[in-house]
């Protein structure tokens, strides 16, 4: 089974669009209009794979508690090396307490939203 959609709430689509644009390299596939609050139906397409990230309107800058989406790469550290360089803040790998032999990471994303990063 392969996830080929995944939802993110945002409070501010432009600011989200560019950041995993920039961050991941993420293509915009759609970026049309929704309705009359200006709010757009966004896709974009991570690179290398068949998954599109959607962003879902949330009501105001709170993220949300827990983690929103777990990312996999191969090159985690690089990963987490190049969002530092770049501003993004992270935590620097560590072994997964409940899963033997996989490093995660987490980051935050440009609307708060904390993110987990796995090697496998």
């Amino acid at each position: 089974m392969r996830i080929k959609f995944a939802e993110l709430p945002v409070f501010n689509q432009d600011r989200a669009k560019a950041f995993y644009t920039e961050h991941f390299a993420c293509q915009v596939v759609a970026d049309a209009p929704m309705g009359p609050d200006s709010w757009r139906w966004i896709e974009l397409l991570f690179p290398g794979t068949e998954t599109t990230l959607h962003f879902l309107q949330r009501p105001d800058e709170n993220p949300s508690k827990g983690p929103v989406m777990v990312l996999v790469d191969d090159d985690l550290a690089g990963v987490i090396s190049r969002l530092k360089a770049s501003g993004v803040k992270a935590n620097d790998p560590k072994p997964a307490p409940w899963q033997p032999g996989v490093t995660v990471a987490e980051f935050w994303d440009s609307e708060g939203n904390r993110m987990v990063l796995s090697s496998h």
